[in-house]
């Protein structure tokens, strides 16, 4: 299966149902009440950490999600049918950002969580709901709510409390594969590994997540080799396993290696040059591989990173760091959770309006207040229009736009509705 950790999909909650306008209908009742039953509420846009998803390939192929509409109301006070939720399933560890602020609006960090990001629009009210003493067969009905479609990047983040890290070729891929239950794809040439393998180990009675990152080597933050597209899946470990070839196979210094790999990590975030790490000096079973190591632990512990002699190739060394891996993981704090922010779109007015007065002297009122007033109106029906004149007084939008200076003739536009003030 085809590795995809990054998309980009376009979502939309149901629109509300509108209201019913109808009277009760009776043989010998002449004059029936007003009987139009409330449209239904649109269904809401809920993403689902699916623990069986390990990528957003099904997002490249579908980029349109679109919840269901409310239907209308319907005669006899019969409410229309609230529309049916969508479910988006993502694999776990899933950001869901709004592309247009930037804001995190889901971080899917746990299996089976369910989050709406998007609510359903709300059904109108139908004409039953407006009769009073003194109106006693309203004509008109609520609109329901119209609701926007966003568009949301999804991002893959790997959950895991170690990520293994190192440059390609110094064994990441077998170690995860000695100390967890992971069969990732091993073999001699570089790159072997092109996504993030999960395995969980297990030391007495603990177990913990491990990960194999692949892809890193010099100017992976620029996006060199894999690097640009796999850093990521670090941000969330606790621990980082820095794998390093003590033999020197690759002609290559492994001190040089450590660097090399730190110095990427600080230039993609200071997050992930702060994480803890742990040096794992692999394929000591190789002559030559003892004097790096006392080179490599001279040089590191005094910096307080701990180094330990492996060997992925015999399974020997692997018990001392893993009961140090433990200990560590017990003291940090857990995986990383991202702040989420509400994303409501449709579902709610913000309160208050605003008036100004554009280059052609037309005056324009623009809000929340307005939106709400003209998707509650009805422009064919003569009672509700003369409700909304109702509301613009009872809101106090005639008294700003006198202040502001209008006066009988002057053009007033609300949303895509213009008419004349008349005082």
């Amino acid at each position: 299966m085809q590795f995809i950790d990054k998309a980009t999909i376009h979502i939309k909650a149901g629109n509300g149902g509108d209201g019913c306008a109808s009277f009760h209908r009776e043989k010998y009742v002449m004059k029936g009440g007003p009987s139009g039953g409330d449209g239904g509420r649109g269904g809401n846009i809920v993403f689902v950490a699916d623990p069986q998803a390990s990528t957003l390939l099904d997002f490249k192929r579908y980029r349109h999600f679109r919840a269901q509409d409310g239907e209308q109301g319907r005669a006899e006070l019969m409410a229309g049918k609230n529309g049916e939720d969508l479910l988006i399933k993502v694999p776990v560890g899933t950001i869901v950002r709004d592309v247009e602020t930037g804001s995190i609006v889901a971080d899917m960090s746990e299996p089976g969580k369910q989050r709406i990001v998007l609510y359903g629009g709300r059904g109108g009210k139908g004409n039953a709901r407006f009769a009073t003493a003194t109106k006693q067969a309203p004509r008109f009905a609520q609109n329901g709510i119209k609701t926007e479609e966003r568009t949301v990047e999804l991002e893959l983040k790997t959950i895991a409390d170690v990520g293994i890290i190192g440059l390609p070729s110094v064994g990441k891929s077998t170690i995860l594969s000695v100390l967890t239950s992971a069969k990732p794809k091993i073999a001699a040439y570089h790159f072997t590994t092109l996504t993030p393998n999960l395995g969980v180990a297990t030391r007495y009675d603990r177990s913990f997540v491990m990960a194999d990152i692949p892809g890193l080597i010099e100017g992976a933050a620029e996006g060199a080799g894999l690097g640009h597209d796999f850093l990521r899946h670090i941000e969330r470990t606790r621990i980082l396993v820095h794998v390093l070839d003590a033999s020197g196979s690759e002609l290559r210094d492994p001190l040089d290696d450590y660097e090399k790999i730190n110095a990427e990590l600080s230039k993609f975030s200071d997050a992930l040059a702060g994480l803890p790490q742990i040096v794992a000096c692999n394929k000591m079973d190789i002559p030559g591989a003892e004097e790096n190591f006392e080179r490599i632990r001279a040089a590191l512990e005094p910096q307080g990173v701990p180094v330990f002699a492996v060997s992925a190739a015999t399974t020997e060394g692997f018990g001392p760091m893993l009961d140090r891996i433990v200990q560590m993981l017990d003291a940090l704090p857990p995986v990383r959770v991202y702040d989420e922010t509400e994303l409501l779109v449709g579902a709610q007015y913000e309160k208050g309006f605003t008036v100004h007065r554009d280059d052609a002297g037309v005056f324009v009122v623009e809000g929340g207040d307005v939106e709400r007033i003209l998707d509650t109106t009805d422009p064919e029906d003569d009672v509700s229009m003369r409700r909304f004149q109702q509301l613009l007084i009872k809101t106090g939008i005639i008294s700003a736009l006198r202040e502001m200076g209008a006066k009988d003739g002057d053009t007033i536009r609300l949303g895509e509705w213009e008419f004349d003030f008349t005082d």
